[in-house]
């Protein structure tokens, strides 16, 4: 596959042409075991020398710049803007700014009219006049796709809290919601644990309706400055957006006569439920959406700045900052220690560092320190299942989720710990919670069981990424892998995940990938985990994916893939730039396969280490991790380091685990 750099519609962008300019020249009688042995060893230095001191990984979490325009606008809605935060965030979205004036959701990818509203808001809080270059061709590109009125209602709420937009023109979100019981459809558990973490917090604000005095006017981004929220059609009474719609409109009306007794408690009752689930950092949930807006909530409801609760949320909000050497400061979305410490710890055992090897076992010690051992919103639909999770974050007690479970358990089985009681203990009851949260069709969600309600993506308020967490292929396949090593392959819940993941499929061989980018992802989970539990080399369904792989490898020997195939997986399925971790993913497969003397993978091994920089990193620019499929893309720049790492140790020393396959 060759990429075009002539910005083009669908072109890649100059940096890819780049992407594959290396430090590292290999003679050309080294063979590709002895590269690779060397790169190995290059990458395994370079992670063993970025562990914190506590036994953790973590690398930049980079998302697109509504974190940071997001920031901005909270600390000028509570009036605790300052120079220096200003300045940075300004200096840093002014750099994320691409040449047609726009900015986009993930590196390469198109301008999103929602982000660049938002940038655009920010550079104006942080000086940039309208008429400057740059914001003068953000604005006209904002008007040429119509304006505010047609960027997504989370945008429009921001901008409805200083009178840039009316709260009236905006989907009513009724906190009364709170009390709806699980079984009734649309209540707060029928929503995956993000949206569910945002929605509670957002209705306090939108039963509030406030307003702040607007440092500015924004007449510049609507289409017609006198009438700017126009109002469509509705959609026919027989769909179900027209439905929906015709249901907001309701909820519209009944807001004006809806008890206030009734709403007083509902409100009192959402602050509760958000106070209760604050973490012990401050943060709610380990991401940033929730927390802002939860900060924002209470601070309508009375709580001042110097509340407990109040004073520790926007502590661990400032804990989202990364500060870069050139004074500009990035909002990172979540942060990953958990996620980021469980793969580190396999990629150097893969590659070869013994499994006592001092800073393994110091992984080991936090990992077990991090496993949570109460119970959180998942048991809600699981009320009797002991907890024995761990979280993806540093402090998420609320909202363990089944793949770092899964993958933590993997790692520990790596490690040889000077306490093996303490850690059979812990992989005890991680795989005893992650077995419970089997949902009924076999496979397994990331937060929460059975958690596909079909409601919750039809209301106007939820225009903005996935709000539901049904099982995936990726997180189905790892607690697979894991079960597999821990000698349950042909417990029956394991076949029903099995029989889950063959069900799955795509026709071409490949498997949808919900975390990551994405078919590439999917099958580059899938097929090991397969193969772990049993399933031969030989199978049907391992040489699809087999074929699939190799159809797609491009034409330099590694594997890339576009956001864009979550849009068009006919034009982007399995292709986009080489990029370090998708190679890997795709290696990871071929090699679980049974190819390890193929050409693919030898041309794969030969791209990874050939794009190697001389300190053992690789480059990666793009976006390879999702938190919403499209909508809400992240770059896990240890992603680019670790599963290289893992992918080299495997083609060196072999499938970890062989001797228990098939369990």
């Amino acid at each position: 596959m060759t990429a075009t750099t002539d910005g083009s519609p669908g072109a890649l962008p100059p940096r890819a042409a780049a992407a594959s300019e290396t430090d590292i020249t290999i003679p050309a009688a080294a063979g590709v075991q002895e590269a690779a042995e060397g790169a190995a060893r290059r990458a395994t230095d370079f992670l063993l020398a970025r562990q914190d001191a506590e036994g953790w990984w973590k690398g930049d979490l980079e998302t697109n710049v509504t974190m940071d325009a997001e920031d901005l606008l909270l600390r000028q809605f509570l009036g605790i803007e300052d120079e220096l935060t200003t300045k940075a965030a300004g200096l840093f979205i002014r750099g994320e700014q691409r040449e047609d004036g726009t900015w986009a959701g993930f590196y390469g990818g198109p301008g999103e009219l929602s982000t660049t509203i938002e940038a655009y808001v920010a550079l104006r809080l942080a000086g940039d006049a309208p008429d400057e270059p740059h914001m003068a061709k953000a604005s006209a590109w904002i008007r040429d796709r119509g304006g505010i009125a047609a960027a997504r209602v989370f945008t429009r709420i921001w901008l409805a809290l200083f009178g840039w937009w009316k709260w009236e023109d905006l989907p009513e979100l009724p906190p009364e919601i709170i009390y709806f019981p699980k079984w009734v459809p649309l209540n707060i558990y029928d929503f995956g644990c993000w949206a569910r973490q945002t929605i509670v917090p957002l209705t306090i604000v939108s039963a509030k309706r406030p307003v702040r005095p607007a440092p500015f006017p924004l007449d510049e981004l609507h289409t017609d400055p006198a009438r700017p929220n126009p109002g469509g059609p509705l959609a026919p009474v027989t769909s179900w957006d027209g439905a929906f719609q015709r249901l907001d409109k309701a909820l519209h009306a009944l807001r004006r006569v809806a008890p206030r007794r009734l709403r007083r408690a509902a409100l009192n009752s959402a602050a509760r439920w958000i106070v209760e689930r604050q973490e012990n950092d401050g943060c709610w949930g380990g991401i940033q959406p929730p927390a802002v807006y939860s900060v924002i909530a209470l601070y309508l409801l009375g709580y001042d700045l110097e509340h407990p609760v109040m004073r520790a949320g926007l502590q661990s909000l400032d804990r989202f900052a990364v500060w870069r050497e050139d004074g500009a400061r990035m909002i990172e979305a979540c942060q990953s220690p958990v996620w980021d410490t469980c793969l580190a710890a396999i990629a150097l055992a893969d590659a070869g560092l013994p499994a006592d090897h001092p800073q393994l076992v110091k992984a080991a010690d936090w990992m077990l320190g991090e496993q949570v051992v109460r119970p959180g919103d998942w048991s809600v639909k699981r009320p009797g299942l002991p907890p024995g999770g761990w979280a993806f974050e540093f402090h998420n007690d609320n909202y363990p989720d089944m793949d770092d479970t899964a993958e933590v358990v993997l790692a520990l089985r790596r490690i040889s710990h000077h306490d093996p009681e303490r850690v059979e203990k812990a992989i005890g009851r991680g795989v005893r919670w992650n077995l419970g949260m089997q949902s009924k069709n076999g496979a397994w969600g990331a937060f929460d069981v059975d958690n596909t309600s079909p409601f919750p993506n039809r209301l106007p308020f939820c225009d903005f990424g996935e709000v539901v967490d049904p099982p995936s292929a990726d997180v189905t396949a790892h607690v697979v892998e894991m079960l597999a090593v821990e000698g349950l392959a042909h417990d029956p819940r394991t076949r029903r995940g099995i029989q889950w993941l063959l069900a799955a499929q795509e026709p071409n061989g490949s498997w949808f990938g919900r975390w990551g980018v994405n078919y590439v992802y999917g099958t580059g989970s899938v097929v090991p985990a397969l193969t772990a539990a049993g399933l031969p080399a030989s199978h049907p369904a391992i040489r699809r994916a087999v074929r699939w792989l190799e159809s797609v490898q491009n034409d330099d020997g590694g594997w890339g893939e576009d956001l864009r195939s979550y849009q068009d997986s006919r034009e982007w399925s399995g292709k986009g730039v080489s990029t370090a971790s998708q190679t890997a993913w795709a290696l990871l497969a071929l090699l679980a396969a049974g190819e390890r003397d193929s050409k693919a993978v030898e041309r794969a091994v030969g791209w990874l280490v050939s794009t190697q920089r001389a300190d053992g990193s690789w480059d990666e620019p793009y976006f390879t991790g999702t938190g919403f499929p499209w909508d809400f893309s992240i770059n896990y720049h240890l992603y680019r380091q670790v599963f290289p790492l893992t992918a080299l140790g495997r083609y060196l020393h072999g499938e970890p685990f062989s001797e228990a396959k098939g369990g």
